[in-house]
């Protein structure tokens, strides 16, 4: 099992405390749990759905995030952990990408759900290759702002996320992961050879 490194700066795994939460991230929140409350309750709603219509909520509004959650680090690019639930159910980050960056190639260990908030993130797709043991790609596409995606665990959903080196603009995306706050770095992605 591969774990990934992801830099960091001074202080992004500091959860901001419920009072420094933005109003939008605390209704995201809510959501959340509704989300759980739901699926707790019986198989009609839509787990999965409930969660991308969170993100697209939460995206669009623009004070869902500091500006200091919007910090790039020139090594990589930065996650910025917003929220944790409780209950280690969720975890909420802000991913900084600056131009050049991309995140490793990777299936999913938990469900997750993104939102791109600013920025077109390019977004490579993969199907898995039991017989050679990597990913194999299958197509690209962009990401501007507003799109949303949400997967369940396994490698039935292995993508790669990156800013092109050519962008003007640094980009900036919300994602939801189905892990305790601290476990955010270690038990979210399954890195894999492409």
């Amino acid at each position: 099992m591969q774990l990934e490194h992801v830099s960091r700066p001074a202080r992004p795994f500091s959860p901001a405390s419920a009072s420094c939460r933005s109003p939008a991230l605390e209704q995201l929140c809510r959501e959340l749990d509704a989300a759980f409350a739901a699926a707790e309750a019986g198989p009609n709603a839509s787990f999965g759905q409930r969660v991308r219509l969170a993100l697209q909520r939460a995206v669009a509004d623009p004070g869902v995030l500091r500006p200091d959650q919007r910090v790039s680090n020139p090594q990589g690019y930065c996650r910025h952990l917003l929220a944790a639930d409780p209950l280690n159910r969720y975890a909420i980050a802000a991913l900084v990408w600056a131009p050049g960056q991309a995140s490793p190639v990777h299936g999913h260990r938990t469900w997750c759900g993104y939102a791109v908030m600013e920025g077109t993130l390019e977004e490579t797709l993969y199907r898995w290759d039991a017989v050679e043991h990597r990913a194999l790609e299958t197509r690209r596409h962009p990401r501007p702002p507003g799109a949303v995606s949400y997967v369940d665990a396994g490698r039935g959903a292995i993508h790669q996320l990156g800013l092109s080196a050519d962008a003007a603009m640094r980009a900036v995306s919300l994602h939801v992961y189905g892990v305790a706050g601290e476990q955010i770095a270690t038990h979210v992605n399954d890195l894999l050879a492409a």
